[in-house]
């Protein structure tokens, strides 16, 4: 009498599951020790107090963010104020004969005036025409320009949160990418940044949450590093305060 189907599949997990065992108890024997068939306990979930409360002093987190950020590529200028942003970014457009500059739609970066501080070049406000492909015109770009929401000294990470008037693609496509880090939202731990968002619930989280440690870096099976493939090959942390 042929098996129904039912008994075919109980058959097969039956199967699958000896498979499993054999294969774990092959590599429990091999490093000599007993195989492991029950949950380990474990009496601390999450970080411990100690990670929790730990915390670096203000200069400490530009000083460890830096040499982090740096250690993979990446730039970092500390900046006294906003106009000085300006005049870092124009003075690099100067530099390298940008002609196309793409910007997230926040008052912040309207105040830094990039129109009238680069007329060689075209700057575009992300999402202010929805008749432009924006998508388009960010993969066109020669610099893209954001502002950080958080900032990790310990990891050198950035924080960029996407939504309808910060895309992600300002901050993924141009060649060169200049984030703006008010040090204010510079915290030392990861943990720090994170904790923000379980606390506003599911219904508040952004469309996006996007972590940037450096330019883009990509290596294959060979061990040959490529930069830029997946991202910005030159990004600027640009600490602000």
């Amino acid at each position: 009498m042929a098996e129904t189907h039912a008994q075919w599949l109980q058959r097969m997990e039956e199967e699958s599951k000896a498979k499993q065992k054999r294969f774990i108890g092959g590599i429990a024997q091999k490093l000599g020790r007993p195989q492991v068939t029950q949950k380990p306990v474990r009496p601390v979930i999450g970080a411990p107090d100690f990670w929790r409360e730990f915390e670096w002093p203000e200069e400490e987190r530009i000083e460890r963010f830096t040499a982090n950020f740096r250690g993979v590529g990446g730039h970092v200028e500390r900046l006294s104020g906003m106009e000085d942003v300006t005049r870092f970014i124009a003075d690099k457009a100067a530099e390298t004969g940008a002609k196309y500059v793409v910007r997230q739609n926040q008052a912040e970066l309207d105040a830094l005036g990039l129109e009238a501080a680069l007329p060689q070049a075209q700057v575009s406000v992300w999402n202010t025409d929805a008749e432009e492909n924006w998508k388009a015109r960010a993969a066109e770009a020669d610099f893209g320009v954001v502002m950080a929401d958080y900032a990790a000294a310990y990891t050198g990470s950035v924080t960029v949160l996407s939504a309808e008037q910060k895309g992600r693609s300002v901050s993924l496509l141009p060649t060169v990418l200049f984030v703006i880090i008010p040090v204010e939202r510079l915290k030392t731990r990861l943990g720090e940044i994170l904790v923000n968002f379980d606390a506003a619930g599911r219904e508040a989280l952004p469309a996006g949450i996007h972590f940037i440690s450096g330019p883009s870096r990509s290596a294959d099976i060979e061990n040959d590093l490529t930069i830029g493939v997946h991202g910005p090959g030159i990004v600027y942390a640009l600490l602000v305060g």
